[in-house]
């Protein structure tokens, strides 16, 4: 027997992109139900790197953590080549932020909703969408207490992260992407560890570039309040890929500043490090978050880009809704803004990441000591801008001469490659029409 209810808006996954969608909307008066697996006081606990930046905030006009939220301010990042003979430290704007107790800040988000009017349903698990005429018309969902109901809306918004339970499960009619391949997926493992002693210069988060010890990802310790850190890495997941703690604790927790640490606690989750889904809207249903594959392709960030799509779709569903057209193209601004706003430099990163997974560490260690790409060109790419060459006529002959001439041809190909997309993505196409025959020059572009 299934309880009927209807609302206008459902958002499905309470973490940070359904959080600040149901916050948008709520707060214009819509009905709006927010509802997750986890109970109300575990919602917020995820395991991740814990990292988000400070621009995010800033551009969304979003109060920064403070309080029981912030464990660190973070200034930059620090890069080792794989051979830690070359070291990159890059900081300001677009690389400092903070290192987040991410359940307080999961409650403060989840506060937000709640108090700007949404209705929580918490221990409610999403079964299936609802499809009429090739439109979500709701979900079905089974809640612990309660039992099964159905629950109709105007909108619904599949935000329950890389499982994307609904987006799997949506008619191909739709037209949103069900699957991402494997290839575009890092397995990760990281743990909360308590150091002797505190990290030299805190302010940093350290990552470290290594195709032997991490194919296709790579490591890092990020430091956290007092003497812990998160400490972790990730794996692309193509075939017969490492088990990531196997990895951690061989490569990783041996070194000596983990010696006499203590675990605080552990935990394995996937990630996409991959350009956004190119379509993310169908009539009825928005996605976003990491459904939506919303997360910086290099390094997994997926808070900060979260909550830019969460906001961006709020506001789409919102406008749809008043203009009494939530299909396909009612909702189609939400794309167009997104790709605007934070799409085509994932798309540009994503071009990044394949040179990073292409190249072996010789390749990487030789380009860092030479700085091909320097730490202004990386601080440029956080912000989202060109990347540089400096292929000087000393890094020609020594890669000449160590027969990897091919890498800076392989470089410089990334650099055109990635102005070329991040072009391409400027005209993403404002409506429907002709959504298709982008989608197919993008994929072609990709290969």
């Amino acid at each position: 027997m299934f309880k009927v209810e209807k609302y206008d808006v459902i958002v499905v996954g309470a973490g940070t992109a359904g959080c600040l969608t149901a916050k948008t909307t709520a707060k214009v008066g819509l009905n709006t139900l927010l509802l997750d697996l986890k109970k109300r006081q575990d919602i917020g606990l995820k395991v991740c790197g814990d990292a988000v930046g400070k621009h995010h905030f800033d551009h969304l006009g979003l109060k920064p953590p403070s309080g029981t939220e912030l464990e660190r301010v973070m200034e930059g990042v620090r890069i080792f080549s794989p051979d830690n003979q070359t070291i990159f430290d890059v900081r300001g704007e677009g690389l400092s932020g903070f290192l987040l107790n991410r359940h307080a800040f999961g409650q403060r988000l989840l506060r937000d909703a709640v108090d700007a009017g949404a209705v929580l349903w918490e221990s409610t698990q999403a079964l299936e969408p609802i499809v009429e005429k090739r439109y979500v018309k709701g979900i079905k969902a089974k809640n612990l207490k309660i039992g099964n109901s159905v629950l109709t809306a105007k909108v619904t918004v599949e935000a329950t992260g890389f499982p994307a339970i609904l987006r799997k499960k949506l008619p191909k009619g739709i037209g949103v992407d069900a699957e991402v391949e494997n290839k575009d997926v890092e397995a990760c493992y990281r743990e909360i560890r308590e150091l002797q002693q505190p990290l030299e210069d805190p302010e940093l988060c350290q990552i470290y570039l290594t195709q032997e010890i991490t194919p296709g990802g790579y490591y890092w310790i990020f430091p956290k309040g007092g003497n812990r850190v998160n400490v972790g890495l990730g794996v692309a997941m193509t075939k017969g890929f490492p088990n990531p703690k196997d990895i951690l604790y061989k490569h990783v927790l041996s070194k000596s500043v983990f010696k006499n640490s203590k675990i605080i606690e552990g935990g394995a989750w996937c990630v996409p490090t991959r350009r956004p889904l190119d379509n993310m809207v169908g009539n009825g249903v928005v996605i976003v978050g990491d459904a939506a594959c919303q997360v910086n392709p290099i390094h997994g960030g997926g808070i900060g880009p979260s909550m830019k799509g969460g906001t961006i779709a709020g506001k789409t569903v919102i406008d749809a809704i008043e203009k009494d057209d939530v299909s396909r193209k009612g909702l189609w601004a939400y794309n167009v803004n997104y790709m605007e706003v934070y799409g085509l430099k994932q798309a540009g990163l994503d071009i990044f990441r394949k040179l990073l997974q292409a190249s072996d560490d010789e390749e990487l260690n030789y380009g860092m000591a030479y700085k091909l790409i320097t730490e202004e060109d990386l601080l440029q790419t956080s912000l989202g801008q060109e990347i540089k060459l400096n292929i000087t006529e000393k890094a020609i002959r020594v890669f000449r001469g160590m027969r990897k001439i091919g890498f800076l041809r392989k470089l410089r190909d990334t650099v055109k490659a990635i102005k070329t997309t991040r072009d391409w993505y400027r005209n993403y196409p404002t409506s429907p029409e002709g959504f298709e025959e982008w989608k197919h020059k993008t994929e072609t572009l990709f290969e």
